[in-house]
């Protein structure tokens, strides 16, 4: 099998939240400094993987190598937008190998069902925060944060360890930790 390296990249607010209560990710959230460099993460995966809703709401605007998660289909289908996995009814190997069968870089980017798929397979993940943002009531990063737990608890107990934390802007107080195994 090809060697991969699995990398998560998610920004969350300061409730640990990457949507709003309607499961939308919304703008305020945003940070330019973050969204450079995680379009430049993006630009080296061999594969970029997205669940249903994040892939429909996200154009593919640079064509990028895509792998969605969606229970709509039966294993593995490729579709002109993607190639389309039920972690149901494929392995993750035949996944990977059918989507980036050189191996590489392949960058995680959520929703949450997602995060969750792969939490136990992440080489890295990158979560960056921007604490000037709230969102009551919304999706956590991961489902083992909806009772409070935050997700560096979640990420060190999948045998996760912090990098140094970086500032991406200090105005905005906007910053991204490394997690890695």
């Amino acid at each position: 099998m090809p060697n991969y390296r699995i990398e998560g990249h998610a920004i969350v607010s300061a409730d640990d939240m990457i949507a709003d209560s309607n499961g939308d990710k919304p703008a305020a959230l945003d940070n330019a400094a973050d969204w450079a460099r995680f379009q430049a993460a993006l630009d080296e995966a061999a594969v970029v993987v997205f669940g249903r809703r994040s892939h429909v709401a996200a154009p593919n605007l640079r064509g990028r190598n895509r792998l969605i998660l969606s229970r709509s289909v039966g294993s593995l289908e490729r579709r002109d937008d993607g190639l389309w996995w039920n972690p149901d009814g494929a392995a993750f190997a035949d996944a990977l190998t059918k989507a980036a069968p050189e191996g590489g870089a392949v960058a995680v980017i959520g929703g949450q069902q997602v995060f969750d798929t792969f939490l136990g397979a992440f080489d890295a993940f990158h979560l960056s925060r921007n604490p000037g943002v709230s969102l009551p009531g919304g999706v956590p990063l991961l489902s083992a944060c909806s009772d409070g737990t935050s997700p560096e608890e979640v990420l060190e107990r999948a045998g996760l360890s912090a990098s140094e934390r970086e500032t991406l802007d200090a105005d905005a107080e906007v910053s991204v930790t490394v997690w890695r195994r």
